[in-house]
């Protein structure tokens, strides 16, 4: 087994994880859990970015690592347009918000607004992941 296939399919298993973290953001709007929902969203999409990066052979350990290098190889080389990157880091402030903030809370209609954007990324960076093809 040569070094492309395990790569691979650990790229495919964070791709699976964005997935399962985005249904998981829809049952947690239908529960009314709206800021977990945001955490659900903005994970949906660190994995979804973390496996790009491990597509191309880049990995980081902190997620301000997986911010700058998202910046770095998909918006500032133009692959990516510049307001996804805008969303991601807002999203990554949503979720420190939501996460860390005592009595924050985020309104129904903004996180459905999130929660559709975040399919939209998804959709749009999945071409960009040669793995999953």
């Amino acid at each position: 087994m040569n070094q492309e296939q395990p790569r691979g399919g650990v790229v495919r298993y964070w791709w699976s994880k964005a997935d399962e973290s985005l249904a998981s953001a829809q049952r947690e709007v239908e529960a009314g859990a709206f800021a977990f929902a945001m955490n659900r969203i903005y994970y949906a999409d660190f994995y979804a970015v973390s496996s790009a990066l491990l597509d191309r052979q880049t990995s980081f350990k902190k997620h301000s690592g997986v911010r700058a290098a998202f910046h770095r190889e998909f918006i500032k080389k133009g692959m990516f347009d510049s307001n996804w990157g805008k969303f991601y880091d807002q999203l990554f402030e949503d979720r420190q918000e939501g996460d860390y903030v005592a009595l924050i809370d985020f309104e129904r209609d903004y996180v459905l607004n999130q929660l559709a954007r975040c399919r939209d990324f998804l959709i749009h960076l999945r071409p960009l992941v040669t793995s999953l093809k």
